[in-house]
């Protein structure tokens, strides 16, 4: 029995602007990922892959088709719909947006704050577990200013998985590392997912980590394709 997607986008458009300046920016895209997926999406950059992450992350309205994320449309949801959702999703930018007076335990802390069923001890010891996998045990107590680039970016991994969430969207988390760095976040990522059968949509124009993909979507001009890959 096949499972449902856990995202599925269905002849879905986008538009920046209104009037004379209305410009289409994703052209009918569909696509499916399902749990436990790694995709990975490139293009050239404007090409649209970061406004359909957002849409799919429930950062940006859906205007048209039908975007089915967990189930939900996302196409009309009421706003409260939409932030329950986000509860779900695990977001890794290529800018860490950590806060910096905060340590990376605070950092990782902050995301478990939505799930109220937590005690502080309880999301503690989850920021500090969650640190200790992603190989920043003993820097727990730094701040970011402290850290460098690969160590910053680990945060904001451990960040995005510490609720486990069933997506992780991560847009371009490799673009400011040297090799090895890319190299360690996106497999940190690719074990921390497949153990939790998670669901990662990848954004990104670096080849070295293609490999780790299931699957490869290339977006141009607005518009999708699948790229056959045998990397199982």
């Amino acid at each position: 029995m096949l499972q449902e997607p856990i995202i599925a986008i269905d002849q879905v458009s986008h538009y920046y602007g209104t009037g004379r300046l209305r410009k289409q920016v994703l052209f009918e895209v569909t696509a499916s990922i399902q749990p436990g997926e790694i995709v990975i999406m490139t293009g050239p950059s404007g090409s649209g892959k970061t406004t359909l992450l957002t849409l799919i992350g429930a950062l940006r309205s859906t205007q048209e088709g039908s975007m089915k994320v967990l189930g939900e449309e996302l196409n009309g949801a009421p706003p409260g719909k939409l932030v329950e959702l986000r509860r779900n999703i695990g977001y890794i930018f290529q800018a860490h947006n950590l806060l910096n007076s905060l340590t990376a335990r605070q950092n990782v802390q902050m995301s478990t704050e939505l799930h109220e069923h937590l005690t502080d001890r309880e999301r503690r010891d989850k920021a500090e577990a969650m640190l200790a996998a992603v190989g920043l045990g003993d820097w727990i107590n730094y701040y970011p200013h402290e850290l460098s680039g690969g160590q910053k970016q680990r945060v904001a991994i451990a960040r995005a998985l510490v609720s486990q969430p069933k997506i992780v969207l991560a847009d371009e988390p490799t673009a400011a590392l040297d090799k090895k760095s890319g190299r360690d976040v996106v497999e940190i990522m690719q074990k921390l997912a497949k153990q939790q059968g998670s669901a990662i949509l990848l954004v990104t124009h670096d080849n070295r980590i293609l490999d780790v993909a299931d699957r490869i979507l290339n977006m141009e001009d607005g518009r999708l394709s699948s790229v056959e890959l045998s990397v199982m």
